[in-house]
């Protein structure tokens, strides 16, 4: 059974963010990928277009997403699905870090305004 302990995890740093890799193909995942974000005060990452469907759980703090143009308040506990194909903005207005929890399936990419295409290492 394959476990990845939290010290084995891969970090990454992005937009001012941090992504902590749990599971990806180089941890011996074939079909998903699973990190956790930890996204500072004040923080607003570009918007993005994705490739795959993501699913974003909240785990503490606040954020704003932006949705295909459409605003909604995350609290934790709430989670986010975000359909393959949309674009996604994410910020952190608040005073106070957030953490969220985040899976999709290998292979995501998203898509920059500038048409700059990003294959995250932590989704592959």
């Amino acid at each position: 059974m394959p476990v990845v302990r939290s010290s084995d995890a891969v970090v990454h740093e992005m937009h001012g963010a941090r992504f902590v890799s749990y599971a990806s193909s180089a941890s011996g995942s074939a079909e998903l990928c699973a990190w956790r974000g930890e996204i500072p005060a004040g923080t607003k990452a570009p918007a993005h277009t994705v490739s795959r469907e993501e699913i974003l759980h909240l785990l503490t703090g606040s954020l704003l997403i932006t949705l295909d143009g459409h605003a909604a308040s995350l609290t934790a506990g709430d989670t986010a699905i975000v359909p393959a194909g949309a674009t996604l903005a994410v910020e952190n207005p608040t005073p106070e870090p957030a953490t969220t929890w985040v899976t999709t399936t290998l292979g995501l990419t998203a898509r920059l305004p500038d048409g700059t295409v990003i294959s995250p290492p932590w989704a592959s």
